[in-house]
C-alpha cells in the first residue's frame, strides 16, 4: 500500500542529492548574499521509525554540520521541524496523527533538536502548511481512513493533536533557549468572492476560515467560536483535555509564517464550476489573472492583500517562507537559463511585499522563495517543474549530472539582496 510502484522512476528518491552537495549549495546561497536559509528536518533521519528511545547520531551530526556551514557564511537557518513528514512506522503502527501517542514522539523529536542545536538554530517552524490536513490528510497528518468512518472527525482530531504538539514545541523551545523564536506555517492566499453577491462574499469568508482556524489557535491560543459551532452542527466531538487547552493558551507562537503562490476565488453558487489548477486547493478561475504553465494563477497584489489580512487578524510578525514560479527551464550548453519570466514574477511579488511594509505598516521578518535551488516539486513529484535561482542538471527520468549552474535570476537576486530591494523600481 505504501511502497513505490514497480516500473516507474520517482525523482524524489534521489532528488538533487543535497545530502552530498550541501556545502556547494550553501556556498552558492552565500554568494547570492543570503541571510536566511529555510530548510526542513527529516524526522526519519533523527528517529528512523519515530518511536525509538535513542536518536540516530549520524542524522543529528549531518544537520549539525549543515547548520555550522550556514553560520560560516553568516546565514541563519530557518528550520521546519515537520514538513509533510511522518515516519511510515508511526502511520502503520499508530495511525499517524489520529493517535494521541504522537504527542510523545513529537515531543521527543523536538527536545532532541532544540537541545542539540541550541545556539545553531534560532528560528523554528512547527508544522509546514498545517491547514493541508483538511485537503491532503495523508500528506498533512499521515491519515488513512477506514470505510464508513467520519473522515471530518478524524481530520479535526488529528488537527487538535498537531496544534497541541505545536504549542508543546513552542513551550520546550522557549525553556531550552529563551532566544528561540517559534512560528506556525500556513498555506495562504486570500479568497475573493466570485461576484458582488453576498452569498459569494460569505463563501469566501468560509473558505478563509478553514485555513485561519489553525492559525487562530496557534496565534491566539484558543479555538474560535465559528469552529466550535461547526463541530456542534456536524456532531464532531474532539477528544481534548483541560491540560491541552491550557497548553494552547499559554504557548502561542512568536510569529506567523506562510506560503503564497496565488489568491483564490469562492462562489456560493453551486453551478459555478470554472475551476483552475493550484497547489492542492482548487479554485474558480479568476478572469483578471494570468496563469503559469501548471495553471496556477499569478496575483502579486494578492500577496499584499494576504499580508494585510494576516496582520489585521493577528498583529504578530510575519515571515513569507514560500513564494515562487514553477516552470520548465531550458538551459544552454553551459547550464545557463535566461529566466526573465521568473525575475518578472518575483519582482512583482517583492514590490507588493514592499508596499505592504512601507505603505500599510505590516511587520514582516523576512522572505524566502520557493525554492532557492531546483528541487522536486511537492505538488507534482516532478524535477522538470523548476523554481530555483540555481539550475540542477537532473530530469524526471533521472538523467543528468546533478551539476549546479547559475541562472540569470541568480545574479538578479544577488543585486536585490545587496540593495535590500532598492534595485527593484
Amino acid at each position: 500500500m505504501f511502497s513505490f510502484e514497480e516500473g516507474y522512476f520517482y525523482p524524489a528518491k534521489q532528488a538533487i542529492d543535497m545530502y552530498h552537495h550541501y556545502k556547494e549549495d550553501i556556498a552558492l546561497f552565500a554568494e547570492m548574499g543570503f541571510k536566511t536559509y529555510r530548510l526542513s528536518i527529516a524526522w526519519t533521519r533523527i528517529f528512523p521509525k519515530g518511536d525509538e528511545t535513542v536518536p540516530n547520531e549520524a542524522g543529528l551530526a549531518f544537520y549539525e554540520d549543515l547548520f555550522k556551514e550556514c553560520h560560516k557564511y553568516g546565514i541563519q537557518p530557518l528550520v521546519t521541524i515537520t514538513h509533510f513528514d511522518c515516519p511510515m512506522h508511526l502511520i502503520t503502527e499508530y495511525g499517524g496523527w489520529r493517535n494521541r501517542r504522537m504527542l510523545d514522539f513529537y515531543e521527543k523529536l523536538c527536545r532532541t533538536l532544540f537541545t542539540r542545536y541550541k545556539g545553531l538554530v534560532k528560528y523554528w517552524l512547527t508544522f509546514n502548511e498545517i491547514n493541508m490536513i483538511l485537503h491532503a490528510p495523508f500528506m498533512g497528518a499521515g491519515l488513512c481512513f477506514e470505510e464508513g468512518e467520519n473522515q471530518e472527525l478524524v481530520k479535526y482530531q488529528a488537527a487538535h493533536y498537531e496544534l497541541v504538539a505545536s504549542a508543546l514545541a513552542t513551550k520546550i523551545a522557549h525553556e531550552i533557549d529563551p532566544e528561540n523564536k517559534v512560528g506556525c506555517m500556513l498555506a495562504a492566499g486570500q479568497y475573493y468572492p466570485n461576484t458582488a453577491h453576498p452569498r459569494d462574499y460569505w463563501a469566501a469568508m468560509e473558505e478563509d476560515r478553514k485555513s485561519y482556524f489553525f492559525i487562530d489557535v496557534q496565534a491566539r491560543g484558543e479555538y474560535p467560536n465559528y469552529a466550535k459551532k461547526q463541530w456542534e452542527r456536524e456532531r464532531i466531538e474532539i477528544q481534548m483535555t483541560a491540560e491541552d487547552l491550557e497548553l494552547l493558551k499559554d504557548n502561542t507562537v512568536d510569529f506567523v509564517s506562510f506560503s503564497y503562490y496565488a489568491s483564490l476565488v469562492a462562489s456560493g453558487d453551486p453551478e459555478v464550476r470554472n475551476m483552475t489548477a493550484g497547489n492542492v486547493f482548487a479554485s474558480i478561475k479568476n478572469p483578471y489573472l494570468e496563469s503559469s504553465e501548471w495553471g496556477w494563477q499569478i496575483d502579486p497584489l494578492g500577496l499584499r492583500i494576504t499580508l494585510n489580512a494576516i496582520w489585521d487578524r493577528y498583529q504578530k510578525p510575519m515571515f513569507i517562507v514560500e513564494n515562487g514560479l514553477g516552470v520548465i527551464d531550458t538551459p544552454d550548453e553551459n547550464g545557463y537559463v535566461a529566466d526573465d519570466y521568473r525575475i518578472a514574477y518575483l519582482e512583482a511579488h517583492i514590490k507588493a511585499m514592499r508596499d505592504a511594509i512601507y505603505q500599510d505598516g505590516v511587520d514582516l521578518l523576512g522572505y524566502t522563495t520557493w525554492g532557492c535551488i531546483d528541487l522536486v516539486s511537492a505538488g507534482t513529484g516532478e524535477m522538470n517543474k523548476r523554481y530555483g535561482f540555481i539550475y540542477v542538471d537532473r530530469d524526471n527520468a533521472s538523467q543528468g549530472s546533478l551539476k549546479r549552474s547559475k541562472k540569470k535570476s541568480f545574479y538578479w537576486y544577488k543585486d536585490v539582496i545587496a540593495s535590500n530591494g532598492a534595485s527593484i523600481e
